[in-house]
């Protein structure tokens, strides 16, 4: 059954979106960019408060693909206690030097998701790749917000074999990307572990505006109706 994740920019929007059901909560800041980081206190408190409600994912931010920054990065957010860290896989850099130095984190137990970006290159071929390095999910996300949803970047065909092949390796994969409830059922369809919402969570612009618990309880219905009916 695909699940919904949502994600969060405070303490008030999490307890917003635990108490609506959501199956998983994104820690990030919209403002901040595509996966920008909230601080590690402010993480650390929605950890604790949260702890055991529901699983907790966080960014780490709009980061370099530098092995060393990467590294010190997700070792901090790691120790806030998070079920997940997600790391965005940014254009350029070094992506084999950042896969290998993660390969200890993995190993020692922290649970890494990876964020390939379906308006840049994402080739399907690093999947395989994330898998042996020890990382427990992909998901598949846009950089530009403005560039219309995850179903207008990519098509059909692509989505599918990206959920395919991620499962196929044993990750757990999500798919997000400015998604609206229109979309909900064509994603559905292809039954990824989740679908990631921000901007369909709130009234305004993503970057500024708030979570609003009746958009966020309408999401959730119509992701659940369409599990029921598929």
């Amino acid at each position: 059954m695909t699940g919904m994740l949502a994600s969060v920019a405070n303490l008030a929007e999490a307890r917003l979106a635990a108490a609506a059901g959501a199956d998983i909560i994104d820690l990030k800041a919209p403002r901040f960019g595509a996966l920008g980081a909230l601080p590690v206190s402010e993480v650390r408190l929605i950890v604790t408060e949260l702890r055991g409600q529901r699983p907790i994912s966080a960014t780490v931010g709009d980061l370099p693909m530098c092995p060393s920054t990467v590294f010190a990065a997700v070792q901090e957010m790691a120790a806030t206690g998070v079920d997940y860290v997600k790391i965005g896989f940014f254009p350029e850099g070094d992506w084999d030097g950042t896969l290998e130095i993660l390969r200890s984190m993995a190993a020692a137990g922290v649970s890494l998701v990876a964020v390939l970006f379906a308006d840049q290159p994402a080739e399907l071929d690093w999947l395989p790749r994330l898998a042996k390095a020890g990382f427990a999910g992909a998901m598949l996300d846009t950089m530009d917000k403005d560039r219309g949803s995850l179903t207008e970047v990519r098509d059909a065909e692509f989505l599918r074999a990206f959920v395919n092949q991620a499962q196929a390796h044993g990750l757990l994969c999500g798919l997000a990307g400015s998604l609206r409830a229109r979309d909900i059922v064509p994603l559905r369809e292809l039954a990824p572990d989740y679908l990631g919402f921000r901007g369909a969570l709130c009234h305004g612009a993503r970057r500024v505006a708030e979570i609003d618990v009746n958009a966020l309880q309408y999401i959730r219905a119509m992701l659940h109706a369409s599990t029921a009916t598929a």
